[in-house]
């Protein structure tokens, strides 16, 4: 029998007052740190918080993917 691969999917929120870009990039690099093999991140919203003062601050909600079991490399 062939050996397949499993993954998981999680969901994980970025922010920044800059931009969504650089709200994912958050996320992503956030995620990265305690979770290896990172595959595919899907974004599936994207939202504006407007402040009193009229500052933005995005945030991306990022479904990510990665592989259970990956070993080292």
């Amino acid at each position: 029998m062939a050996e397949g691969s499993v993954y998981r999917v999680t969901e994980v929120i970025g922010t920044s007052s800059e931009s969504w870009e650089a709200a994912a990039r958050s996320a992503i690099d956030t995620a990265a740190k305690t979770v290896r093999d990172l595959r595919i991140g899907e974004v599936l919203r994207q939202d504006i918080t407007v402040s009193d003062d009229g500052t933005l601050n995005y945030r991306v909600r990022i479904a990510l993917s990665f592989k259970y079991g990956a070993a080292a490399d």
